[in-house]
């Protein structure tokens, strides 16, 4: 269920602000729902793992955290970046 070196080397090398930049706040988001997405589809099939489920509300409660940073202290980027995951209704 985890993500492999590929997957997140190409979501590092779209959501990343420079060069070497492998934490900023974007990549982690973008890391997060990608692996938020994994968990969906398999507790989608999986009803009873209550494991993931909970692993997944962990995950949902970090990037929710991250983006009200980044909405708190730079808008423009929260703005694209919600709208580039196609979160946030």
């Amino acid at each position: 269920m985890s993500l492999t070196a590929v997957q997140v080397a190409e979501i590092v090398g779209r959501y990343q602000r420079g060069k070497n930049d492998t934490g900023s706040t974007e990549v982690q988001v973008a890391l997060l729902s990608a692996r938020i997405t994994r968990l969906t589809d398999h507790l989608k099939l999986k009803r009873q793992d209550k494991h993931s489920r909970h692993g997944l509300l962990k995950l949902v409660s970090q990037r929710k955290l991250l983006l009200k940073y980044l909405k708190r202290t730079a808008y423009e980027r929260y703005a694209a970046l919600i709208e580039s995951l196609g979160i946030r209704g």
